[in-house]
């Protein structure tokens, strides 16, 4: 005989059942024929070697990820998998990044290096200019793309970088405008076309970098001397259709601007 009402939800192996309060203790319910169909269907969609360590509930169609994983992208991949599949109603993603622990400052470092690199050959690497911050192995990106493309890239990256926990996007992808781009290729022009300048060109991770949004300029990257950083400046000011150009780019050496 059923002495109360209390019902309370428990997970036994990879089912989700329902505890039902009884006098001789608790007996097992089994959960709804949809959740366990959910249930079957998500397994079999993380059946894979990266997903060895994930467990999976349902609960009224949604799902719970729990478990581990190495990297970063193998959690968002396990999510993109389930919010994919049919009657699932919602996805809480629990799981844990376990990969290699890395402090901060050298996670960071190492971010950005890569991400200097990252779109060479694609003609865009010099109007791309992200920002990288790093807590308790939390990446949070930040900074312009030139375009969809090299926002997803930058993240990628980061994604399936060992030591990241967590990507924070905050990457904003500079309005499709043939006048900017026009004022883009201009400024490169004159940027690069400049003799003291023509080297930051040849090293593909250390351009000076020109972002342009609605005919608004600004300059970042490093350069050797805060002559360079001068004729930069003088050059990008000097092409047509400019509206205002803001000067970030720092000088080797030298503390940053506040």
């Amino acid at each position: 005989m059923i002495e109360g009402r209390l019902r309370r939800m428990a997970r036994v192996g990879a089912v989700v059942t329902v505890s039902l309060l009884t006098a001789a203790g608790y007996a097992q319910v089994p959960a709804s024929p949809q959740d366990q169909q959910i249930q079957t269907e998500v397994v079999k969609a993380l059946n894979n070697q990266r997903f060895k360590d994930v467990k999976v509930s349902v609960q009224n169609g949604i799902v719970t990820l729990t478990g581990n994983v190495g990297l970063y992208s193998e959690k968002e991949d396990a999510d993109h998998k389930v919010h994919h599949h049919k009657n699932v109603k919602g996805v809480e993603n629990l799981i844990e990044v376990v990969g290699p622990a890395v402090e901060d400052a050298t996670l960071r470092d190492k971010i950005a290096e890569k991400l200097t690199y990252d779109r060479v050959g694609y003609g865009t690497i010099a109007y791309n200019a992200f920002t990288v911050g790093v807590q308790n192995g939390v990446v949070t990106l930040g900074g312009v793309a030139y375009g969809p493309g090299d926002k997803d890239s930058a993240i990628s990256l980061v994604s399936n970088f060992p030591g990241v926990k967590d990507v924070v996007d905050n990457i904003e992808v500079a309005p499709t405008s043939p006048s900017d781009d026009h004022i883009r290729l201009a400024i490169g022009r004159a940027v690069y076309g400049a003799p003291q300048l023509n080297k930051y060109a040849i090293d593909p991770a250390k351009p000076i970098r020109i972002t342009v949004i609605n005919g608004n300029v600004t300059l970042s990257g490093v350069v050797d001397s805060q002559a360079d950083r001068e004729v930069a400046f003088i050059r990008a000011n000097g092409v047509p259709g400019v509206f205002k150009v803001v000067n970030n780019l720092q000088v080797a050496g030298q503390e940053k601007e506040k």
